[in-house]
């Protein structure tokens, strides 16, 4: 593509984003293979690049992920986070030390309720009700919902009030919110819908394989096994657990079979 500058290529661009964590591998998603940026004329006749507003509603693994990637494309601008009760200098410890993907490239430093990476100062925020936030003020117009609270349009209309534009959830959504994964349904995002899913890390994994099989040979019925990474909500030794007696095992030492929603979406 020669030169992106709708709304669709922004959505897209953090879905990619998004997508890539989900599948596990951060090092999947290419900026330079798509710019999210528009373009304007100087005063002088030449052209200079418009960085997109971001902003990033939860600072767990995917936030403080998704912000990495954020912070390495020059056509996004990362403007607010919010992050819960964590303190900004334990956002800061956070975000600079990720035993999988290794220390973040940059600087990390602190500057009141500042985050400031590679220079830049990003301001953090505590609010229980992301409308607090005052995305638009911040000029952040599109924002990574990765609270896993928010998957609803009903729920996630909070931050659409504190001024963004769209928020793209990081989680399946819990209503009829469009989910899109990279590859198999992107089309479907017409520009119109402010509420957009990234669907499962499952999802994303199963979908493209389930799309190339049905696209060459057709399914009427398949069965699918999935071996999940291991997640904060795993026991580290064997403990137990109400909702599935093998899901209290030592996640480490064990292949635990479990249920998913990827057959559904």
């Amino acid at each position: 593509f020669f030169c992106w500058t709708t709304t669709k290529s922004k959505i897209i661009k953090m879905k990619l984003a998004l997508a890539s964590l989900l599948v596990g591998s951060a090092a999947a998603y290419s900026p330079s293979s798509f710019s999210g940026s528009a373009l304007k004329a100087s005063s002088n006749g030449a052209t200079t690049s418009m960085a997109t507003g971001m902003g990033v509603n939860g600072f767990g693994r995917i936030g403080r992920l998704v912000t990495r990637i954020i912070m390495e494309d020059e056509d996004t601008d990362l403007n607010a986070i919010n992050a819960g009760s964590a303190t900004t200098d334990y956002m800061a410890y956070q975000y600079k030390y990720d035993t999988i993907h290794g220390i973040a490239k940059g600087t990390v430093e602190v500057d009141g309720d500042f985050l400031v990476l590679n220079g830049k100062k990003i301001q953090t925020s505590r609010c229980r009700d992301p409308k607090e936030v005052g995305w638009g003020a911040l000029n952040a117009d599109y924002v990574c919902e990765s609270t896993g609270v928010f998957l609803t349009k009903e729920k996630a209309q909070s931050i659409i009030d504190g001024g963004a534009k769209k928020v793209i959830y990081s989680a399946p959504a819990k209503d009829d919110s469009l989910t899109v994964v990279i590859g198999v349904n992107d089309e479907a995002y017409d520009g119109s819908e402010d509420f957009i899913s990234c669907a499962s890390c499952t999802t994303n994994g199963l979908a493209p394989m389930v799309k190339a099989i049905n696209d060459e040979f057709g399914i009427d019925e398949a069965l699918m096994t999935t071996v999940h990474a291991m997640t904060a909500t795993q026991a580290v030794v064997d403990s137990s657990s109400r909702k599935d007696w093998r899901g209290g095992r030592a996640a480490s030492g064990n292949i635990i079979p479990s249920s998913t929603g990827a057959a559904k979406a």
